[in-house]
């Protein structure tokens, strides 16, 4: 008799479970909340884009595996004008001669790549500093898909002047050795300032494999191209397609 009331009294107070939803909202939530985490990964990257046009980028994620992998790196900082002008040319002319014609993209140097079956030569220094400062290392179609989203917001946002300074300032020229200035210690015992014609074009020439070629003690690959490089640097000063960054006399 007393356990009766009790049973009834349990079933009363329960709620009744809530109604399922239907497909279509479920899937409508679901768009809503990842349109959500998209233009905050959108946000950020912007606010770091406006950051970085006049602040110098940090440590990125590939001088941070490097750093502990080898327990520490050589990396310092210069600006613009501490960087000898016939650096600029020489790694324009070694990595994308067409950079001041260009938003980002060389199509023609995309469509040669492809016609050869070859990536080498299709990625501009500006996708370059995508991948470098904001992503990380290797060929997925990810960090692909996000270079090929942030290389005209850099475009858009940066100088010409911008994006070659940040590139100089980041680029590995030897293991663990990154940035112009901390190479030009390195190989030559003098700052980037003073780089001459022929070590800027011996620094821009071991950019393909820094690990395996050296500007220091050059073998045949890297003497033969640095000679390549002297020569595009001098003929992009007097073509113009340096005078969007080389406003130096």
């Amino acid at each position: 008799m007393t356990s009766q009331p009790r049973k009834k009294k349990a079933k009363a107070d329960e709620a009744p479970p809530p109604p399922a939803l239907p497909p279509e909202t479920r899937w409508r939530r679901i768009r809503r909340w990842l349109g959500r985490g998209l233009a905050g990964v959108a946000g950020f990257y912007l606010v770091l884009i406006l950051l970085f046009s006049f602040v110098p980028p940090p440590i990125n994620l590939y001088q941070l595996s490097e750093s502990w992998r080898l327990g520490g790196i050589e990396k310092d900082w210069v600006g613009w004008d501490e960087i000898a002008p016939v650096m600029g040319r020489s790694v324009v002319a070694a990595e994308d001669a067409n950079f001041c014609l260009h938003w980002g993209f060389d199509m023609a140097a995309i469509r040669d790549a492809i016609d050869k079956g070859a990536n080498r030569g299709a990625s501009t220094l500006t996708q370059q500093v995508a991948k470098n400062v904001f992503l990380w290392q290797g060929r997925s179609w990810l960090r692909k898909a996000m270079e090929a989203g942030l290389t005209p917001v850099i475009e858009l946002f940066w100088s010409k002047q911008r994006i070659l300074e940040v590139y100089l300032n980041n680029a590995e020229f030897a293991e663990g050795v990154f940035g112009v200035q901390a190479a030009s210690r390195h190989y030559f015992g003098v700052d980037a300032r003073n780089l001459t014609a022929t070590q800027a074009a011996r620094l821009a020439a071991v950019l393909p494999n820094p690990k395996d070629y050296s500007a220091g003690k050059p073998g045949p690959y890297v003497r033969k191209r640095a000679g390549q490089i002297i020569s595009g640097a001098e003929t992009i000063a007097v073509d113009g397609r340096a005078d969007c960054f080389d406003t130096r006399d």
